[in-house]
């Protein structure tokens, strides 16, 4: 069993998405958003903490309470003696008896991914303390279901968005660019949150609605002019070139109105997501979208014509 504070026991699986490939995690659209700080989670059963205070006795009591030596935990748990913290209020904390052996129930400390972000030294502070098997504590802090769909945000992973060009090697200024992924290249990531020892379960779901163009210069125009190209219900984005279509305007694409000169464009490839979660209390609603973004190389020729 962990004695980190900083390791959440929180399990994350992917339940549906492309698994290949080269994948990241989505940002969030909304600056002001961000997932819980901390939160509290069932570390130890009795006979898990005993094992651990009489065995090595080294790690987190409470998120910012780092005890070191047997003693502290066996005082503390086994033989009743009180606790004192500079975080928690009350600063005393009554001791166990025997780790609560024969009792069902867990142990609960406060865990945090990053401790030094948080700025309230009061926030998920509490000592470890008992919670009787099959009730979350009625204390602030305590999990949810949406707590746990905001951790999975994080773990979403989606594919890159590498484009298909034509022209692929350069553009040619006032041709279009057709920009297109083939059908499946795109389809809802779905991940499932669990917290053991709890029922607590959450499904994030990343569903991609647009592409957006970024031609990496001012000029230029993208189809549409918007330059979000949406994506279709089987995966696709905008229609692959063919034969013929050269001086045709693309569902989505770039016009390039200037050559490179020796230093090329960057061209950006920006996805977005609708992320949206359902949970295990029958919670659940819509969470901030989220983005990937992608960057290659345009070079831009200047020529009077050219054959397809």
């Amino acid at each position: 069993m962990s004695a980190s504070a900083s390791q959440s026991r929180i399990r994350v699986t992917q339940e549906s998405g492309p698994t290949g490939g080269k994948q990241g995690t989505v940002a969030s659209t909304d600056v002001n958003w961000k997932p819980p700080p901390c939160w509290y989670e069932p570390v130890f059963t009795p006979e898990q903490l005993k094992n651990f205070s009489e065995n090595d006795g080294s790690g987190d009591a409470g998120l910012r309470d780092g005890w070191y030596g047997s003693e502290l935990w066996t005082d503390h748990f086994r033989d009743e003696k009180d606790a004192t913290t500079i975080f928690t209020k009350p600063a005393t904390v009554k001791g166990y008896k025997n780790y609560n052996l024969g009792k069902k129930g867990y142990f609960w400390r406060g865990v945090a991914p990053d401790v030094t972000g948080i700025d309230d030294t009061s926030l998920c502070s509490r000592l470890m303390f008992w919670q009787d098997a099959g009730e979350i504590p009625d204390v602030p802090n305590a999990p949810t279901a949406e707590t746990l769909a905001d951790y999975a945000y994080n773990k979403i992973k989606v594919p890159e968005t590498e484009v298909e060009l034509k022209p692929a090697a350069k553009s040619t200024v006032n041709l279009p660019t057709w920009v297109w992924l083939d059908k499946g290249t795109f389809r809802d990531v779905k991940v499932r949150a669990e917290l053991p020892g709890t029922g607590l379960w959450a499904e994030t779901t990343a569903k991609p609605v647009a592409l957006h163009l970024d031609p990496g210069t001012e000029d230029a125009e993208v189809f549409p002019a918007s330059g979000d190209c949406r994506i279709n219900d089987d995966g696709s984005i905008g229609t692959p070139y063919t034969k013929g279509n050269a001086d045709k305007t693309p569902p989505c694409g770039i016009r390039y109105l200037r050559a490179t000169d020796g230093t090329p464009y960057r061209l950006s490839a920006s996805v977005t997501w609708q992320i949206t979660w359902e949970g295990s209390d029958g919670t659940g609603g819509d969470l901030p979208d989220g983005t990937f973004e992608t960057t290659q190389e345009m070079n831009v020729q200047e020529i009077q014509s050219i054959n397809r």
